[in-house]
Order: structure tokens, then sequence, then C-alpha cells
């Protein structure tokens, strides 16, 4: 069982989700993301995604666009972020999972930057925009490395899509809440438990739901239907917005998120 396959099993037995922050790595430079992270597990995040910073990240919305670009003018590299995971896997034993675009793992080679994450003690990779069709050779590495591959899933994908995904994917399935960019978001669709339970009936991977997570509120309601809260554009704000204050900044934020995330688990065993 992989650490990630073994962190969600663990957690479901207690009835909880999972709290799993997204940082870019290297915003604003790569030891403060180190002191993020730090901060982030010292409040309870059962998982860490990095994100590898592109420069040309479609996905993102304008609060992380210039987190990237914050992070490649600080010269982040992904052998940089290597030594930075190889770092955090020496304090913690919490899954890390390296989070980007197909473009930086292509060009660093699939192969070997399974072998060197694997061997920097990441635990899996989440490829924004790399279709199952065409994720064979990240896929077939990233097994032979024994690492998990995640996958996406959208609110307007078609339950056979969502079982074609799954077949493909390991460790969990990220469910991105809204239509659109990355971005927090004062309101979160309505039909999010339905969609999520859909997805759920053909799949026994556990389900995440991320983009758009800004409020404790939120955070106590997603745990209620799906079985991680992930939350980074949030963090990536209170980054840009106070860099040195940033790691105590982001600790009183998760920590009101994991005191929801919380609430949610008491309610139901209630």
């Amino acid at each position: 069982m992989s650490r990630i396959a073994g962190t969600f099993a663990a957690l479901g037995a207690r009835g909880e989700a999972a709290l799993v922050p997204y940082f870019t790595a290297g915003d604003p430079d790569l030891p403060t993301t180190h002191d993020l992270v730090r901060a982030a597990l010292a409040e309870g995040a059962d998982a860490i995604e990095l994100g590898v910073p592109f420069s040309d990240p479609m996905a993102d919305g304008p609060v992380l666009q210039r987190s990237a670009a914050r992070a490649l003018a600080a010269g982040t590299t992904l052998p940089r972020i290597l030594e930075l995971v190889a770092k955090l896997r020496s304090e913690s034993a919490q899954p890390i999972i390296l989070f980007g675009y197909y473009n930086p793992f292509f060009r660093y080679g699939v192969e070997r930057i399974a072998a060197d994450a694997a061997a920097a003690g990441a635990d899996g990779f989440l490829c924004v925009d790399l279709p199952p069709e065409e994720a064979g050779d990240l896929r077939a590495a990233a097994r032979g490395a024994g690492l998990d591959l995640i996958a996406l899933l959208a609110p307007t994908t078609p339950v056979a899509r969502v079982r074609t995904i799954a077949r493909a994917a390991s460790g969990f399935l990220y469910f991105v809440s809204v239509l659109g960019v990355t971005g927090a978001r004062a309101e979160l669709p309505a039909e999010l438990p339905a969609l999520v339970r859909r997805a759920r009936a053909v799949t026994a991977l556990p389900l995440g739901v991320g983009f758009g997570v800004s409020r404790p509120e939120q955070a106590t309601w997603i745990a209620g239907f799906a079985d991680a809260v992930i939350v980074g554009s949030a963090l990536a704000r209170l980054v840009e917005e106070g860099e040195r204050e940033a790691p105590a900044r982001v600790a009183a934020f998760l920590g009101g998120l994991r005191r929801a995330i919380g609430a949610a688990a008491a309610a139901r065993t209630a």
C-alpha cells in the first residue's frame, strides 16, 4: 500500500477527511516553502501538494499564476524542488505530491523524474494537463518507481469518463469543484455533493475536492461528503500579502480549516 493510500485508509477508518494544502515550490523562495510546509504539518496537514512552477500555467487563476512567476524568478528548478522533497521527507512521514504540468516532467525525462522523485521521498504526481490516453509513459514510470499518479475530475466529466480516468489513476482523485481556473471563491456549487456521490459510485479511490476553498465553513461542508479538502490559492494569497509573516499566517489559516474538518467528523459520529 502506498503512503497516500495508507493515509486515506487511516483517516477513513476514523471518519475524517484529509487536509491537503498546496504550495508553489519556490514562492517566494525554497527556504520559505520549507517553512510553510513545516507550518502546515504542525497544524495537522495530512498530505502536501508541492506545485512545480511552469511558465504557462493554463489551469491557474491570477493568484497562482503570480505565485509560479515569483518562484521561477527566484530560480526554482525541478532538481532544487527534489532537494526540498528530500529535506521534508527526512522531517515528516506525510505524503508529498508533485503537482504540475507535463512540460517540466517531460523535459526532465519521465523515467528519470519518477526515479529521482521516489529517491527523494515523493509519493506521487498530479499532472494537470495530461489526459489518461496520453499518460502511459508517466504512469508506467511512476508505477515502476512505486509512485501514485493522481488524476483530475471536473464537474462536467461524464460517468463513463470518470470510470476511464479512475482506472488509470491511483492514490486518490482530485475533484475540481468549479468550472474555470483556480482561485478562492465566496461560494461553491450547491450540486457538488451530488457530483461527488456520482463519481464515488464508479470508483473506490478516495475523492478530494479543491479549487475555491477559502473559508472554514467550506471545509466543514466538503468534509461532510468528500475524502479530502484541498486548498491552494488562499494560501498563495497569504504568501503574496506578507512573505515574512507567511508561515505564521498560513498556520493560523490551516488551523482553522483543521478544526472545521474535525467538526465535520464529530458531527458524523454524534
